[in-house]
């Protein structure tokens, strides 16, 4: 008879977790805080839930212990979260390398989990928040002393076929004791996937984390990541609703640059899109130590200076009969032309030919060079995963604390979060996988 295994949390490295362990013949019960597991896996991929990315590359993702990470990555990669997920019946297909299911609903994701947990015979009991975690002998256990356990009689069961095993010294004389609104759980093994802080409404929030420092492992700060940007300036109600393709440049502390280009959005508060979401991290943590942090966005990134100053050369013959909107009409989106021209110290209605010539150049400059500064992200609620978490170098190869033997964390609660495009869902997929293997002995 295998081990007794819990799983706390539901998410997509739980469920993941829960139907290996199960797989393998260990007795998994699936402890899920929410009405139902996998709510936040309905909203990734807008919906239609970007399962991963064949383009695996660790240069994608973000933690204190790239080489620790790649080393997991190597062991259950985009192949085998494929094989998976065809395994368990789920049509795949994929765009541009991004894997999606072919329904193109994270609801069959999601429908198709859920009939694997049945299958493999993972009890899951949802509104089902674990509070606390302790760490107890099995001696006192057994004795029963706990009036409000709520396993006792599944774990007693499975005790008496593990007797021979403890009397040989072959099974660690602790077992691990969990509680949730009084009541009581115990289990030989537990994995902690209880995700992080980011979309709480979904369950995420951050009890993985108090539960974790109880065990006595210590906390890479944790800061939103995959989340829009708040920017000081006063200026962007008036290019709210703008995309453009830009090219983002964020100094990080240490002066080095970091680039990403997209389809940037302009709100009224700030900037997002997908090469915000991308940085977001970066900044949040440059933010912990200064008040704001200066982003320069490109919106000619095709266009090199030389081939901008033959541009400005080549476009003086329009500076006749118009005005300076006029003449800048046609360059880039009109909110942010008129935003560009009064930056620039210039009138819209004003002669184009008779205008300070370095003003004009300003409008171009700014062209290629727009600073903003940012002063906070949106908060969690709107983040779709956390940066931080559980260092790496704290767990083993098989993702076992090395604080407390026989517990185990997989997903978002490790600090590992990914880029958009799949890499986030890839790292639960393969945590899950891992933690629950090596958990079910």
């Amino acid at each position: 008879m295998g081990y007794s295994v819990g799983v706390v949390g539901g998410g997509a490295a739980g469920m993941m977790a829960a139907i290996t362990a199960a797989g393998c013949g260990a007795a998994v019960t699936l402890l899920e805080g929410n009405d139902r597991p996998g709510r936040k896996l309905l909203s990734t991929g807008n919906g239609k839930c970007n399962l991963g990315n064949e383009k695996l590359d660790i240069n994608e993702y973000y933690t204190s212990c790239p080489e620790f990470l790649e080393k997991c990555l190597a062991r259950f990669g985009t192949e085998d979260t494929a094989a998976f997920f065809q395994g368990i019946g789920l049509l795949l297909k994929s765009k541009n390398g991004y894997l999606y299911p072919m329904s193109e609903q994270a609801s069959s994701v999601l429908d198709v989990l859920r009939y694997e947990l049945h299958r493999q015979g993972v009890q899951v009991i949802t509104d089902c928040k674990v509070d606390d975690i302790e760490i107890s002998s099995r001696a006192a256990h057994r004795s029963g002393k706990d009036d409000k356990d709520a396993h006792t009689a599944e774990y007693q069961k499975r005790a008496g076929a593990h007797d021979r095993e403890w009397k040989n010294g072959q099974q660690n004389s602790r077992c691990i004791r969990l509680e949730s609104r009084g009541n009581i759980y115990w289990f030989d093994r537990v994995i902690l996937a209880c995700g992080g802080q980011a979309a709480p409404k979904t369950g995420s929030d951050g009890s993985g984390y108090r539960l974790a420092e109880k065990l006595g492992h210590s906390l890479v700060p944790v800061v939103p990541a995959l989340v829009q940007m708040r920017c000081r300036e006063d200026f962007f109600k008036s290019i709210a609703g703008v995309r453009a393709d830009a090219m983002l440049t964020v100094t990080t502390g240490n002066g080095e640059p970091i680039q990403e280009r997209g389809e940037l959005q302009l709100t009224d508060y700030g900037i997002s899109g997908i090469p915000v979401f991308q940085i977001s991290r970066v900044m949040n943590y440059i933010l912990r130590k200064r008040k704001d942090v200066e982003v320069r966005i490109d919106f000619l990134p095709d266009i090199t200076e030389e081939a901008l100053n033959n541009l400005v050369a080549a476009r003086k013959h329009l500076r006749k009969s118009c005005t300076v909107e006029a003449f800048f009409t046609g360059m880039l989106n009109k909110k942010l032309m008129l935003l560009f021209i009064r930056l620039a110290g210039l009138k819209a209605t004003e002669d184009a030919a008779a205008a300070d010539p370095e003003k004009m150049r300003t409008v171009y400059r700014l062209c290629k060079c727009f600073p903003v500064h940012v002063s906070s992200s949106n908060s969690y609620d709107n983040a779709q995963v956390c940066a931080g978490g559980v260092p790496l170098d704290e767990v083993t190869a098989h993702l076992e604390s090395r604080k407390v033997p026989g517990v185990y964390f997989a997903g978002e609660i490790l600090d590992a979060d990914g880029k958009c495009g799949g890499y986030n869902l890839q790292w639960a997929w393969c945590s899950g996988h891992i933690a629950g293997m090596a958990a079910s002995g």
